[in-house]
Parts: C-alpha cells; structure tokens; sequence
C-alpha cells in the first residue's frame, strides 16, 4: 500500500519511522517532507496547504491511506478532499478540525458542555477588549481565535503589555485573520499537561503523558518556542488524575463534537492545567503534538499504522493500544536565535543510533549528499530509557553528538520532572 503523510517537520519523521515497520507500507510520500524525511520517504515539494496539488499528486500515485498529521491542512480540508477522491485517511474532517481551528469555537463547546476550562471573554473590536482588559486582574492571557503556529496565546503580566498585545493582534495583524477574534482569559496555575488521545468518534483511548518545554532557555525563560524539548510520561500526571481527566474532560469532548454533528476521528491532543481545582483545558489540538509525538511514540509497543486504521474504519479498542514501561526524552538541537533571528544552511553531521534512540529531523533540506540546516528546529534527539532519568541522560548524549554551526539547546529538558518524582 501506498502511504501519504502530509507535514514536513519532526512530528512527521516520527510518524514516518514509526509506519514504516507494518509490512503493509510499501512505499511512503511526504509532502514536502524535510531532508531527513527524505531516508525513510520520498519527498516532494508540495506545500501542506496546497490541497490542490495534493489531491492531483495522491490520484497520480495510487494512494492507498493517508496521514495528515499538521493543522493547517486539516483545518483547510485536506481531509475531506482526500476521502471525496475515496482515499482513507487519518486525521478528522474540516468540521472536527475547528477545534484547534478556532480558539473561540472550542471554549463555547467547553461552556455549553460543562468542560472545565478557564474562565473568558471574546472580542471581536480591539478598543472594547482593551476597555475589558482595563478592569481585569493579571497576569491574564490572550489568544488569537486562530491557528498562529503556536504563537497564538499571550501571558501579559499588566495593562500596558494587555493593549499593545491586542493591538499587535487585531490592528497590526501579525496573524493575519487568525486575529479577527480574540479570546481574553483566566491565568490558570498548575503543572502542565500535554496528552496525545486516539479517536475513532467512539473511543477514546489516551497515549503516555507528556511534559512539553516552551520557553526558549533553560528555567523557562526567553520567549514561546514550539517546543524545545518533551518527556513522558508526566510525573504530576497521577493514575487518579487520569480518570478524572476521561470521566470530566475526553469522553464528554468526544460526546460533544458527536452531538454538534462534527465527529472526530484522529488525534486529539489535550493541554491540560493541573489547578488547585482540578484539571482544566488549555486548549484542543487537532492533531499529534510537535515534539510531544517525538518522546510518545518511541514509548508505543504495538503498531501504530494498524491504530491509524482502526480510527478510520471505527474500530478502536484498548488492546490496539499498549505502551512499553519506562520513559521517553526528546531534547530539541535549534538554531541558535529561534524562535526569533536566526541563521540557516549550516551543514548537519548526524550520529549514529543504537536501540532506543531515534533522530526525528525537523528543519533540515538536502543539498546533493549534504544535509543543511533550513529552520529553527533543526533535530530532535529521543531516548528511551528504564526510567525517566536514564531517558534524559539518554537523549542528551544523543543531541550533543549532533553537530552544525549554531546549534543551541535546552540544558534542563525534563528538570522538573525529575524534582517532581523526587517530592514524591
């Protein structure tokens, strides 16, 4: 069978390496792909939002499934154009997609659903939110309504940081129409939670936790990246938790899009907030997490391409999906200067991997038989190891052999994890 992966960064070299093992998969395309992507898949370049090209490119290569694994496409439609040429796919239709598609459309489902969430206003005039934003306690946050690849949401910590955010968002419009709306919400605390869950509209069955690390440098300080680095699973994330977590939060999700008639079948990726009163939705991906998939899926036992199909044809259930014990560590290798001024096409030396580490590429392209640095996020380096601490020293040692002009990363991926289990 011919697979199709639509997405080009390390998310989708994870998925990649991962399908590639079913004996199903003949051959896999990745559109664009990366040039990392490109030893496990055939690349072409083809944008993840060109669905037009898509759609021509999936019927002149007899394909048989495909994975469209980054929101935008799926926001867009990929989906649905693919299905409607009869191809079966993984990942939800537009209607489903709203969820991460609009920020506002998601907190409404959560009110009207009784989903516990943080608490918020929505505006569509800049000088009425600001006029809110005079009267609200801080720190607070602000989101764009739409996708904003993960630059979206905003913690302003007084009023003037509040009007030049709301400014920068609907009348500057660094966004784009992403800001039209904008969502002005309660500051929640707690420790975060990232969970990755599979749906096929029925059944819901949650992956490994996770722990994502946004800010640029080490103690969380600099600005909101991506993501520079993941462990999993999620120390704070107890077995307790958990089923308040599926009883309060997946199962009325899923019960919810099925009763707006947009039901879901993929990923959806839930960022929680362990509050002092209980957990609550940050927000709703989509889709697999980056680089959340990068430390989940070297922690996945059983086949990951048979669950994907499974989600489609509506037959998921728990014995598809088991995970190995342990813990997983994924250590991005940026440019240095990301999320912000950087430079690229420094040539990449990758090491070689021994059972349990993995090397997901991310912002990369080929130049003849050289690889060169082409983004922010250039590599994630993931190691498995018997218990989280053994998985962080696993996945350092891994980054630090990887080498490039610039390369910069994290010191402390998974620091607090660790201080977590220690207070135990």
């Amino acid at each position: 069978m011919n697979i199709l992966i639509v997405g080009g960064g390390g998310r989708e070299h994870a998925v990649v390496q991962a399908i590639k093992k079913n004996p199903k998969v003949e051959k896999i395309y990745a559109l664009p792909g990366n040039g990392g992507i490109a030893d496990d898949a055939e690349c072409f370049p083809i944008k993840a939002t060109d669905l037009d090209a898509i759609e021509e490119f999936a019927k002149s290569h007899a394909i048989g499934f495909a994975a469209i694994t980054q929101d935008d496409p799926l926001v867009l439609g990929c989906v649905d154009r693919l299905e409607a040429l009869g191809i079966p796919c993984f990942g939800p239709t537009a209607d489903a997609a709203i969820i991460e598609g609009s920020k506002v459309f998601s907190k409404e489902l959560m009110k009207k659903y009784g989903i516990p969430t943080a608490e918020s206003e929505t505006f569509t005039d800049a000088e009425k939110a600001i006029a809110y934003l005079k009267n609200t306690d801080y720190p607070t946050v602000i989101k764009a309504d739409g996708l904003a690849a993960g630059k979206g949401a905003v913690i302003v910590n007084n009023f003037d940081e509040a009007e030049k955010t709301v400014r920068k968002i609907m009348v500057d419009r660094v966004f784009g129409a992403s800001g039209n709306r904008i969502l002005v919400e309660e500051f929640l605390t707690g420790p975060e939670v990232s969970v990755l869950s599979f749906t096929d509209g029925k059944t819901i069955i949650p992956m490994v936790s996770s722990m994502d690390h946004k800010r640029a440098h080490d103690n969380d300080e600099g600005p909101n990246t991506g993501g520079m680095g993941t462990v999993a699973p999620n120390p704070y994330y107890t077995e307790e938790i958990a089923e308040e977590c599926m009883e309060r939060i997946f199962l009325p999700t899923v019960e919810a899009m099925n009763k707006e008639g947009r039901t879901f079948k993929g990923c959806i990726f839930f960022g929680l907030m362990l509050t002092p009163k209980g957990p609550k939705v940050i927000e709703y991906n989509c889709r697999f997490g980056d680089p959340e998939t990068q430390a989940v899926l070297p922690l996945l036992e059983t086949d990951l391409f048979e669950i994907m199909l499974a989600v489609r044809q509506g037959r998921l259930n728990s014995d598809m999906v088991r995970f190995k014990e342990g813990a997983a560590c994924c250590v991005i290798v940026a440019s240095s200067g990301y999320p912000e001024k950087y430079a690229t096409g420094y040539e990449i030396a990758l090491p070689e991997t021994k059972e349990g580490e993995y090397l997901y590429v991310a912002g990369a392209k080929r130049d003849g038989g050289r690889l060169l640095t082409s983004g922010g996020r250039v590599v994630g380096a993931s190691s498995v190891g018997r218990d989280l601490k053994e998985a962080i020293a696993g996945a350092y040692a891994l980054a630090e052999k990887i080498k490039f002009e610039n390369a910069y990363m994290r010191k402390d991926i998974g620091a607090h994890a660790m201080k977590a289990l220690q207070e135990e």
